[in-house]
């Protein structure tokens, strides 16, 4: 897009020694990004990373000063897949929002380490993929007829429950709950908790005969917070 185009380079030019690969920062990036979805956040170090591009962890460091920094570039690396519709009718802003908060969620199950560093990153840097998403996010509460605050507020509220749905969805695959053995354990194990319960018995027999849920779930809450966003349109 043109306002990425005309963004400001993100670092410094790099330097190598001699016999080191030319690196860029795009590669360094991307390669960051690798490893993080491959092993999580612990296994990122400039070392390692160094390792990985063939280069010396120096090299890296001529591109970015700091580990921090490198994890800002990454985070508006992922911020880039997230894909914001047009909205020229403002009866379609339920309709974006919704594919929307659906696109963002499918990124963080691409990349479910982001959730434990989004509050971290975005408050001293303020990528480009970030600030584009941002600005055509608002738009679409906008096209809603909210004016910019309580866009801004709406905007917050669906982005909250996507991150807190979908980091809850990656976490329960990382211990493999989605997989029929160990959900049926789970189920099995809250059934017998919940002996003297007859409610939560019914609720969990009710999952048990319904089966996995493949994404029904974040679609019933998003339409409630929806819902209630709807409601204070005319407000």
């Amino acid at each position: 897009m043109p306002d990425e185009a005309a963004a400001p380079p993100r670092s410094r030019a790099g330097r190598r020694r001699k016999g080191e690969p030319a690196l860029s920062l795009d590669q360094i990036v991307s390669e960051a990004l690798a490893l993080l979805d491959e092993e999580g956040l612990d296994a990122l170090s400039m070392r390692r990373l160094g390792t990985r591009v063939g280069a010396a962890a120096t090299a890296v460091y001529w591109h970015v000063s700091t580990k921090d920094e490198l994890m800002e570039l990454v985070v508006d690396e992922v911020y880039g897949e997230i894909v914001v519709p047009d909205v020229e009718d403002p009866a379609g802003w339920r309709a974006a929002v919704t594919a929307c908060a659906s696109n963002l969620r499918a990124a963080i199950l691409r990349h479910p380490w982001i959730t434990s560093v989004l509050d971290e990153v975005g408050v001293t840097y303020r990528g480009p993929h970030l600030m584009r998403v941002s600005d055509r996010m608002l738009a679409l509460f906008e096209a809603a007829g909210f004016d910019l605050i309580p866009a801004d507020r709406s905007l917050g509220t669906v982005l909250a429950y996507v991150t807190g749905m979908a980091g809850a969805e990656a976490a329960a695959s990382r211990r493999g709950a989605g997989e029929e053995g160990p959900r049926a354990d789970a189920l099995e194990a809250a059934e017998a908790a919940a002996e003297r319960y007859p409610r939560l018995q019914a609720l969990y027999q009710a999952y048990r005969e319904r089966g996995p849920a493949d994404g029904d779930d974040f679609a019933y809450g998003l339409g409630v917070v929806l819902d209630g966003i709807e409601a204070r349109r005319g407000r």
